[in-house]
């Protein structure tokens, strides 16, 4: 069974590419997995609400629309968050440019493929020549097809294995990983665009 993917971009205006510019978007890695580190990020967005952060999910997404200096910011959601977690934070900007880029095109592709983004808490120490499929050989089940700054991007298969070929990308960027699917990239956009400036 095949599903369409997204054909065009989300672009977002002008007024609203300004206003955002300065936005930080938060990854918390491995929470509310398997009943691990349990807490509910709407509740950290509600206690970070003096920098405008709104919730995306349960995985531990925000959107920050206000962070001020960045490092002051990232001091008081450490102080937030109950328990050691490994953070990644990228720019709003650096989302927005990926998706103009339409990085998985306008192909069809099967219900059980599923287009993703990891994000580095760290600039990755090695260079990896992509794209690249894991495992090597045979049916794949993580395709990694290219990377921008932070961000590196491909595809996944849903199977019970998956999660431990995408915990390769750790090893293969020299760097910690933490990945959403690009329906919550998506959804991380449509925030920044439905907030408009003044509002």
């Amino acid at each position: 069974m095949y599903r369409q993917a997204r054909p065009l971009p989300l672009l977002l205006d002008t007024a609203v590419l300004q206003q955002w510019s300065m936005a930080l978007i938060v990854f918390l890695r491995g929470i509310n997995v398997g009943g691990h580190r349990a807490f509910r990020p709407s509740v950290l967005a509600k206690e970070l609400g003096v920098y405008d952060a709104v919730n995306v999910g349960a995985a531990g997404t925000l959107v920050v629309r206000r962070p001020g200096l960045r490092a002051k910011f990232l001091a008081a959601l450490r102080q937030k968050v109950p328990f050691e977690a490994t953070i990644a934070v990228c720019d709003a900007s650096d989302l927005i440019g990926l998706d103009r880029d339409n990085p998985f095109g306008s192909e069809p592709r099967p219900a059980d493929v599923v287009p993703f983004v990891s994000i580095l808490s760290e600039a990755g120490r090695r260079r990896v020549s992509l794209p690249i499929a894991l495992p090597e050989g045979g049916a794949w089940l993580v395709r990694i097809i290219g990377s921008k700054k932070r961000l590196v991007y491909g595809v996944y298969r849903r199977h019970m294995k998956t999660i431990g070929y995408l915990g390769q990308i750790d090893r293969l960027f020299g760097a910690p990983a933490t990945t959403r699917s690009w329906s919550t990239i998506l959804a991380v956009l449509r925030i920044l665009k439905s907030h408009e400036p003044g509002k």
